[in-house]
């Protein structure tokens, strides 16, 4: 573990300690139990990297990762942060993570067309940021790629984007570790993929080839449950360009199809949908497609929502639960579409933005939410900035929503921007740190746990 010497004296006092830093300077930075429950203070950020290439569908150019994971600890005040942690144990490829709502529980997953993906579980030390493996458990996949987890955190929903499947896992009501698989679900239906993990077109490419070959199999890319009900899984199909409806059973862990909806308007073709994100108080939902480089929104109509829950019929099951109301572009109109994809989408936690990285265009692009009543929902862009680095293949708020770090994989570093909550500029504050091959960034708060029998 490595601290940033200049600004020790800005961290909560049990980091520095755990660092190995005097008692007497740890006692004067003192972090008493009311602080830790405030949690302003103790904002981690944890960026996972690639440690192979050989074995990934795309190419990236930067360095490789000899370690997996990096923790930094951010001041809320500023957005600077500090290295307090490396990843000791083995982890190839992480490439998407997820913290668990109530416990020091950190998910991540490994990305490889060649073996089988794994879901990782860590413990978070919530005063050192070290993190400690607990758990390993197969994701019954290639290129794993995906986590979500159930309302009540009974079950993890997992997507593995080579082999298309989408799997269910139990989660241990105690450790909230991994457990058993408890439903998978295969587009393909036993099929083998045309497309071979050895010989593949690179999937960073966005040429006509590239995109023929990335489309003639299902990619599915994502998994989220409705906001609403908690019972309709929407799973983007990278190859087929669409969004695959489910009905999900907490319960059973089971998935149920029930339709599908295009991602893009009719007669599209080699849109690639990447991710679906709702807003947070509007009935509404955004995707993003990651070939064509849009953003595709739709109206979530609650009653058919309902009427699939139900299922009382076949056509009542496959009814489209989605409507398309609009689709926007997130790079320049005379920027070649064949020289970027999109990345990540994000709604700002405030509803009023909706942001996408271009990779390619090494750009995120800010759109304005409106909230008038007959255009509710729908975006206009309000801003695009460059990412002062190569590649963003990720970027991620902190947990105010004031600070933005974008990993920028090509590039090998990451960097801090200031969101402006009132115009939804970025402002770079030249604040840029050394990851190799960042491919993920976690906002990671972590939750107050007391030894047993100790009172507050």
């Amino acid at each position: 573990e490595h601290l940033n010497r200049s600004l020790q004296r800005d961290l909560p006092a049990a980091v520095v300690a755990a660092a190995g830093v005097p008692p007497a300077m740890a006692a004067e930075q003192a972090m008493t139990e009311a602080n830790f429950l405030d949690q302003r203070s103790l904002q981690l950020i944890v960026v996972s990297c690639y440690t192979r290439f050989d074995n990934l569908a795309h190419g990236p150019r930067g360095t490789q990762a000899k370690q997996s994971l990096y923790t930094f600890w951010m001041d809320p005040a500023d957005g600077q942060m500090t290295l307090v942690s490396v990843s000791q144990d083995a982890a190839m490829n992480p490439a998407f993570s997820r913290f668990h709502p109530e416990k020091n529980i950190l998910y991540t997953v490994t990305e490889s067309v060649a073996e089988p993906g794994e879901i990782v579980s860590w413990k978070v030390n919530p005063m050192s940021g070290k993190l400690t493996k607990v758990g390993c458990k197969s994701a019954g996949g290639t290129s794993t790629c995906y986590i979500t987890l159930d309302k009540g955190c009974q079950n993890m929903l997992v997507v593995n984007y080579w082999d298309a499947t989408i799997g269910v896992f139990g989660l241990d009501p105690v450790t909230a570790v991994v457990s058993e698989c408890r439903s998978m679900f295969d587009p393909n239906e036993g099929r083998p993929m045309k497309a071979r993990h050895d010989k593949h077109v690179n999937h960073s490419e966005n040429d006509e080839n590239a995109q023929k070959e990335r489309q003639a199999d299902p990619h599915s890319h994502a998994v989220i449950l409705d906001p609403f009900f908690g019972q309709i899984a929407y799973v983007p199909d990278l190859g087929m360009d669409l969004i695959r409806q489910f009905k999900f059973n907490h319960a059973t862990g089971q998935l149920e199809a029930a339709g599908m909806v295009p991602s893009g308007p009719p007669g599209r073709v080699a849109l690639g949908p990447r991710y679906i994100e709702f807003h947070p108080q509007l009935p509404v939902c955004y995707v993003v497609n990651e070939l064509s480089s849009e953003v595709s929104v739709f109206e979530f109509d609650r009653k058919v929502a309902e009427e699939v829950i139900a299922g009382k019929t076949a056509e009542a099951r496959g009814k489209q639960t989605l409507r398309l109301v609009q689709t926007v572009r997130t790079i320049p109109e005379a920027f070649p579409g064949d020289m970027n994809t999109c990345g990540r989408i994000a709604v700002h936690p405030s509803g009023m933005f909706v942001l996408v990285s271009n990779r390619g265009h090494d750009s995120i692009t800010v759109f304005r939410v409106h909230r008038e009543a007959d255009s509710a929902g729908l975006l206009s862009v309000a801003t695009t900035q460059h990412t002062h680095g190569a590649t963003p293949r990720h970027f991620q708020f902190d947990g105010s929503g004031q600070w933005l770090i974008t990993a920028n994989q090509d590039s090998d570093n990451i960097g801090v921007f200031r969101f402006n909550l009132a115009t939804g500029k970025m402002e770079w504050t030249g604040q840029q740190y050394e990851v190799p091959s960042p491919n993920f960034v976690c906002s990671v708060i972590p939750h107050m746990e007391m030894p047993p029998g100790s009172k507050l």
